[in-house]
């Protein structure tokens, strides 16, 4: 059995973070979806504290604010990756591509339904008080 030595990196961990930070500003300056992500995040975290949802629904909210933003910058890093990798257009190539881009809208799906779970209760209750 071989065992690879790992060089230590020599960055500070600080670095690390930097790194990420450049990654998510420099996708908020080309991924409209995910601009638009960011703005209905927004939109939800104004109702829920509109609507005043309860502890467990903003944890529920928050780790799918995680997943869906997460998800769309997975599928910006994999469309790069795909774009460098075959600039010409491949049949396998576009089916990467749109494979994970509609792993980004299943977890859209999923976290829509999942709002609609929690606010729409409380929307028809202030309706059904203005009715």
């Amino acid at each position: 059995m071989f065992r690879k030595k790992f060089k230590k990196k020599e960055e500070p961990l600080w670095k690390s973070f930097q790194y990420a930070l450049d990654g998510l500003f420099s996708s908020f300056q080309t991924e409209r979806n995910l601009i638009i992500h960011v703005c209905v995040m927004i939109l939800i975290i104004a109702c829920g504290f509109l609507f005043q949802i309860s502890v467990p629904e903003w944890i529920i909210c928050v780790i799918l604010f995680g997943l869906v933003i997460g998800a769309e910058l997975m599928n910006t890093a994999l469309e790069i990756t795909v774009d460098i990798c075959s600039p010409e257009i491949q049949p396998k190539a576009k089916l990467a591509k749109n494979t994970a881009a509609s792993a980004v809208l299943v977890l859209v799906f999923a976290a829509c339904v999942i709002g609609l779970l929690i606010f729409v209760p409380r929307v028809y209750v202030v309706l059904e008080k203005m009715f």
